[in-house]
């Protein structure tokens, strides 16, 4: 059975080709590359991880052009996420730009948005959700998510955690560039734990405002 050795460099170059030549003959003359360097080491890493962090799937290379002004059909990015429930888990992103680690929920239902607000909107909830965004923010995550532009109806403008109640998705995020240890076994044990400081939010997530 193969085992994780890293995500190589070629990945990453991979992509900044990509970017240059987004065409299906490209992709057929290098798919052998894809295949190699970004498809089966992926899978390597996330099939080590999902004892700790559950099932994950990588995403489809191929982009959905149908109802977009650009017809490029791959994606510049190797996207994979980690499932705790539906829509709430743990993400891992390969480009050219290197690498981006991420957790929380990126879809929502108006039950799930309502469950959110009300929970975010609660003092022992609301405050438990603000410390953890507050720690993420602090070792380095961007706090991310689709937005309203203000307090939603019902809600106090000056509420505590105005912040929170806009949002209608939520995340954090870290770029993590190309680091040294990208192309060794230790990638493992550093999205790991990359993905450990995110567990909090995910956790959260699944508790008050799960699909």
């Amino acid at each position: 059975m193969d085992t994780f050795a890293g995500i190589p460099p070629e990945a990453f170059r991979f992509y900044e080709e990509l970017e240059d030549n987004n065409n299906r003959e490209w992709w057929l003359e290098h798919k052998s590359t894809y295949d190699s360097a970004v498809r089966e080491p992926l899978e390597l890493l996330l099939a080590g991880l999902e004892p700790e962090f559950g099932p994950a799937k990588l995403f489809r290379p191929y982009r959905d052009v149908r109802f977009s002004q650009d017809k490029s059909p791959y994606k510049t990015a190797q996207g994979a996420f980690a499932i705790r429930q539906e829509g709430v888990g743990f993400y891992l992103q390969v480009s050219a730009d290197g690498l981006l680690v991420g957790g929380g929920y990126h879809s929502h239902s108006p039950a799930q948005l309502a469950r959110y607000r009300a929970a975010a909107d609660a003092s022992a909830s609301g405050s438990g959700l603000q410390d953890i965004v507050d720690s993420l923010a602090r070792a380095g995550f961007a706090i991310e998510g689709e937005k309203l532009k203000t307090v939603p109806r019902g809600f106090d403008r000056d509420h505590p955690r105005a912040e929170l109640l806009k949002h209608k998705t939520l995340s954090a995020g870290v770029e993590l560039g190309r680091p040294g240890w990208a192309s060794t076994t230790a990638a493992s044990e550093e999205i790991a734990g990359r993905w450990r400081e995110l567990r909090p939010l995910v956790e959260w997530v699944g508790r008050y405002a799960a699909p």
